[in-house]
């Protein structure tokens, strides 16, 4: 079981939560609690709804668009954080290719926060603009 220290270390290194305070990040780690999956777990589905966002803290997974693999992921990789905010479809597929013990914040957890923590909201929604955004020359 990963101490609050831990969980807020491993939150920070999302983009999406990068302007966040060390108190904002602790509130969004109470709201993250451990799962264990078996290998070959679906984790999200291309085209699906997202629900959750995941830190991966033990195990390996691969991301698969369009039925090609696409990249590996690892510990203290993470994905899924968009959906938190967005109502748009999953980008792609991540399967569980070994047993993963992984970090997972709710979509219905994190807004419930971002409705009573407004700071924290502003942050969240600054930084996907960001990545949303198109580079500028």
């Amino acid at each position: 079981m990963l101490h609050r220290n831990e969980k807020v270390e491993l939150i920070k290194r999302a983009p999406l939560f990068a302007h966040c305070s060390r108190r904002e990040l602790e509130q969004i780690a109470q709201l993250a609690d451990e799962i264990d999956l078996r290998d070959g777990k679906v984790m999200t589905q291309q085209g699906g709804r997202g629900r959750e966002f995941f830190v991966l803290l033990e195990g390996a997974a691969d991301v698969n668009k369009d039925g090609q693999k696409i990249n590996e992921l690892g510990p203290g990789d993470f994905f899924g954080e968009i959906a938190l905010v967005s109502d748009t479809p999953r980008t792609a597929t991540v399967v569980a290719t070994s047993p993963i013990r992984a970090l997972v914040v709710s979509e219905q957890s994190f807004r419930r926060l971002l409705a009573d923590q407004p700071e924290i909201q502003n942050k969240v929604l600054a930084a996907l603009a960001a990545r949303l955004a198109p580079e500028t020359l």
